[in-house]
């Protein structure tokens, strides 16, 4: 049975305004006052629009604001055309701000929107990869996150993922601006998940940790907590896949997961280059692709990074060795129900279109051992 957690509402700053705890969302519509939003456009995806999650929030917001306006048409990996439509609403209504409600799909959604509303040029101009960091200004409406998973994080990251036809593959727009002002963090929120989706997005965060500890670059803030978020996912997610109601561990995994995000600003690696392409082309949840490719691109950097596998072994309570580590992760997938590639409909004939969309992804720039194409195919191959 689930044991009864208390935990006040707090708040803290790193660097996003983030409220924090159960019954959080309580506290949206105040924090949306402070931010002189009076007309907003909620952004979500058409299936959270039509849970008992949306409709709690959607009456928060309307008892303060009767003239918002809900755009739900983000598609679960987000595309150019959803982006547009969103900045379409925002204009046509009038509005002076954005609550992006959900996953990191509506999340990115609502980040690539903001930044459409001011900025003339194509998303493509934007890509990271083509510094279009440089080209972002911080002129963006107003913007409020309220995540519904505990996975991506972009409730507190600087960047939005969205699929451009310009570029064929998922693009990554990076900048300082793009962050929330403020995320509005209610793990009671989550506790309406199904299991595989727990499951993914639990996942997705514990990648966000383990990578960027492993990414190359000398950043110790973002080292010490992704060792935490390690810790956290390890202790946490096994109770909340055995019981979806313990809010205790909802909590943190929650916390986790903006663990996660807080220290992939340092980069991430291999594993996110590999997941991508999985969305794209075949269709996988993003967390779940992360958790599958995470063993195999383990063993392949082990040679370079052996000592902070080691480090990672330990955080997860087991001994200090790379075979330790590894093994830690491929238990926490059996216990989310996680298995290879092929459970999930991948096909040896999409290897070879996928890892030549790997190497178009700036993430593999931060891996700590070097990685071809020839690579890619063969941790893809590992990962069957």
């Amino acid at each position: 049975m689930t044991q009864k957690f208390s935990l006040d509402v707090t708040v803290f700053n790193f660097p996003t305004r983030i409220v924090f705890g159960p019954g959080a969302i309580e506290r949206l519509t105040d924090e949306m006052a402070v931010l002189k939003i009076t007309r907003p456009l909620a952004v979500t995806d058409g299936g959270l629009a039509k849970t008992a999650v949306f409709e709690r929030i959607s009456h928060i917001l309307r008892k303060r604001f009767p003239g918002m306006v809900v755009f739900d048409q983000v598609l679960p990996n987000p595309v150019e055309q959803n982006v547009l439509d969103g900045v379409a609403q925002y204009q046509e209504w009038k509005c002076d701000g954005i609550v992006g409600i959900g996953g990191g799909s509506p999340l990115d959604a609502a980040k690539a929107i903001c930044l459409k509303v001011t900025h003339p040029l194509a998303l493509a101009d934007y890509d990271d990869l083509k510094d279009g960091a440089t080209r972002i200004s911080s002129n963006l409406p107003p913007f409020l996150a309220v995540p519904t998973t505990s996975g991506t994080g972009s409730d507190v990251s600087r960047s939005t993922v969205i699929t451009l036809p310009a570029t064929n593959r998922k693009t990554v727009i990076f900048s300082p601006f793009l962050m929330p002002k403020v995320s509005v963090s209610d793990p009671e929120l989550t506790l309406a998940m199904p299991p595989h989706i727990t499951a993914g997005t639990g996942m997705d965060a514990f990648t966000h940790n383990l990578e960027a500890y492993l990414s190359k670059g000398y950043h110790p803030l973002s080292d010490a907590i992704a060792l935490g978020g390690v810790k956290l996912i390890w202790q946490y997610l096994p109770r909340v896949m055995a019981d979806g109601n313990d809010l205790e561990a909802r909590t943190q995994v929650m916390a986790a997961a903006i663990m996660g995000a807080t220290a992939f600003q340092k980069g991430l690696g291999a594993v996110h280059s590999l997941a991508h392409p999985l969305s794209t082309i075949a269709g996988m949840h993003h967390g779940t692709s992360n958790a599958v490719l995470l063993p195999a691109v383990m063993r392949f950097n082990a040679s370079v990074v052996a000592v902070r596998l080691r480090d990672l072994a330990v955080a997860m309570g087991a001994e200090p060795t790379v075979d330790a580590a590894i093994h830690r992760v491929l238990e926490l997938n059996r216990i989310c129900g996680i298995g290879g590639l092929g459970n999930y409909k991948v096909t040896e004939a999409m290897i070879i279109p996928m890892a030549a969309k790997a190497m178009e992804d700036g993430c593999r720039l931060c891996n700590p051992r070097e990685v071809t194409e020839t690579d890619m195919v063969q941790l893809y191959k590992e990962a069957m």
